[in-house]
């Protein structure tokens, strides 16, 4: 578990949030990195979600291979959580949620998605906004990790107008690049209520959302 976190904050580090705002799109991660971050979200997928209308959906956690999505895609979708955490960081609430829903969208209308494909690539983006905000660390319990959403205040991480400028824009570009809101398609899987535990084998998660459906 050491040695996966270890690789996941590497790949965290090559799209760190300081500095100069960027195009997603302009720091291409590595295949290593990509596959580190899948492989974290992974360990933090939880077992089920519940659907806005009551339904579940169920994980099934010996089917990895069924419910990941291919490279080109997840890295896609890490370019979107990382515009998201900046968005996060410049205290633009809505715009965050804005970018979340697009994303998802986008990926809905390639109709090719199970459902648990969906969650995973919702807990990928969720994943990628909390590793770029500090929000997730590994407690070690009797010997095994745990791993948990740190709760606690995160190092300050600036962002100024010029920056918080930026992403607005950004995000206005990505959504309009999207499918339009009233896109026909199943509603996209809704997250555990922010603070119930998760078990996913060895570790376990306490999951929060970024967006309520």
């Amino acid at each position: 578990m050491n040695t996966r976190a270890g690789a996941v904050f590497a790949g965290a580090m090559a799209l760190s949030l300081m500095g100069t705002v960027v195009p997603a799109g302009a720091q291409e991660l590595s295949e290593h990195a990509v596959r580190s971050f899948m492989e974290y979200a992974w360990s933090l997928t939880p077992q089920q979600f519940s659907k806005p209308d009551g339904s579940v959906i169920v994980i099934d956690k010996t089917k990895k291979a069924e419910v990941e999505v291919p490279l080109d895609v997840a890295r896609d979708v890490i370019k979107a959580g990382r515009l998201s955490a900046h968005a996060q960081i410049c205290d633009l609430r809505d715009d965050q949620v804005l970018n979340h829903r697009a994303m998802m969208r986008r990926e809905e209308a390639k109709k090719k998605w199970t459902q648990q494909n969906l969650v995973y690539i919702s807990q990928l983006h969720l994943t990628t906004v909390m590793l770029l905000t500090g929000r997730i660390k590994l407690v070690e319990k009797e010997g095994d990790k745990e791993v948990v959403v740190d709760e606690k205040k995160s190092p300050a991480q600036t962002c100024s107008d010029e920056q918080r400028k930026k992403v607005k824009e950004m995000i206005a570009a990505y959504v309009a690049a999207s499918p339009p809101p009233n896109f026909a398609a199943a509603a996209p899987p809704a997250a555990p209520a922010p603070g119930a535990p998760v078990a996913t084998g060895s570790t376990s998660v306490t999951e929060t959302t970024i967006d309520k459906k």
